[in-house]
C-alpha cells in the first residue's frame, strides 16, 4: 500500500517561475503565440518526476482571482501586478499540454490552487506518499507523516523537502504554527498584514512558550507590555490573518488513484509537443 508515489503540482507556481526564467526567452510559434512559459514548466515538471520517481502525478491550478478569501478581505492579494501580456496565452495552453500527459488538471473557482492541493492530498496520503511540487512556503503546513513539500529553489533541479523533522529543524515550527505565523505576522506576498509591529522573530518567540495563537491570548497578562498592547491593538485582523492563511482541506474537489497514473501515451502526446515544439522535451521521460 506505501509503494504509492503521489506527486501533487502547484500549477501556478511552476508556470510563473518558468515565466520568468525564460522570459529571454523568443520561443513562440509560428502565429506569435508565446510558449515560453510552457517549456519551462514542463521541463521543472520532468525534472521533479525524473528526482521524485512518482507512481501518480495531480496538477492544481487557481481558477480566477475572486475566492472566499477575497470575500473575507477586498485587498487579499490586491498588490499582486496583473499577469504579464506574454504569459495570458500560455494558461489555457498549458492545461492542454498536462492533460494530454494524461495527468487531470484541478481547480474550483471560489478557492485557490493551495485549497484544492490541501484537499487532495490529505485524501490521497491515506493511500501513498505525496509530494507537492511549489514555490509557496504557506504549503508547509501541510506537512505530515506522509506529506512532504518540495520547495522549489533557484535553478533547476533544486528543492528543499521538508518532511515533520525538517520542517522544525529549518523553521522551528510545527505545520500548525505556519498558519499561527502567519496570524501574527501577516504575508506581504498575499497583502494581510497580521498584528502591527510582530515579526518573525518576536511570533517564533511567542509560539515557543505559547503554541497557538489562543495559547498567547489565554496568557496576555503574562506578555511584555509593548507585544501584549500591539496584540490587543489588533485583535481583529489577527484572527483575520490567521483565516486567509489557512489553507481548506475540504473543497469538493476529488481525484482517485486510478485517475492519475502516472504513464504518458506517448503517441498521443507527441502530437500535442510537436505542435507546441516541445519534442525535445518528451526525451526527458522517454
Amino acid at each position: 500500500m506505501n509503494e504509492n508515489k503521489i506527486l501533487i503540482v502547484d500549477g501556478m507556481a511552476l508556470l510563473f517561475r518558468a515565466f520568468f526564467a525564460q522570459s529571454y526567452s523568443a520561443r513562440r510559434l509560428e502565429d506569435g503565440t508565446p510558449t515560453n512559459a510552457i517549456y519551462g514548466f514542463m521541463q521543472y515538471l520532468f525534472d521533479a518526476v525524473n528526482e521524485f520517481r512518482p507512481t501518480h502525478v495531480v496538477c492544481c491550478w487557481d481558477m480566477g482571482s475572486k475566492t472566499f478569501r477575497t470575500e473575507l478581505f477586498s485587498d487579499y492579494k490586491a498588490n499582486r501586478p496583473d499577469a504579464p501580456e506574454d504569459l495570458i496565452p500560455q494558461f489555457s495552453l498549458v492545461k492542454d499540454i498536462v492533460a494530454a500527459l494524461n495527468i487531470p488538471n484541478i481547480g474550483l473557482e471560489g478557492y485557490e490552487a493551495d485549497d484544492c492541493i490541501g484537499t487532495v492530498s490529505t485524501k490521497l496520503s491515506e493511500l501513498g506518499h505525496v509530494y507537492i511540487l511549489t514555490g509557496d512556503q504557506d504549503m508547509l503546513q501541510l506537512v505530515a507523516e506522509r506529506i512532504h513539500v518540495v520547495i522549489m529553489k533557484k535553478g533547476r533541479n533544486n528543492y528543499a523537502v521538508y518532511d515533520l523533522d525538517f520542517l522544525k529543524t529549518d523553521k522551528g515550527i510545527h505545520p500548525f504554527q505556519v498558519v499561527e505565523m502567519k496570524g501574527l505576522t501577516g504575508d506581504t506576498s498575499d497583502n494581510y498584514p497580521g498584528v502591527k509591529g510582530i515579526g518573525e522573530k518576536t511570533a517564533l518567540k511567542l509560539l515557543a512558550e505559547f503554541e497557538s495563537i489562543d495559547g498567547i491570548l489565554s496568557n496576555l497578562e503574562a506578555l511584555p507590555k509593548s507585544v501584549k498592547a500591539k496584540i490587543e491593538a489588533d485583535l481583529e485582523m489577527l484572527h483575520l490573518s490567521r483565516t486567509l492563511a489557512r489553507i481548506n482541506i475540504e473543497v469538493p474537489v476529488a481525484c482517485s488513484l486510478e485517475e492519475c497514473a502516472w504513464s504518458v501515451p506517448l503517441e498521443s502526446a507527441s502530437e500535442v509537443f510537436d505542435k507546441y515544439r516541445l519534442t525535445n522535451l518528451l526525451r526527458m521521460i522517454g
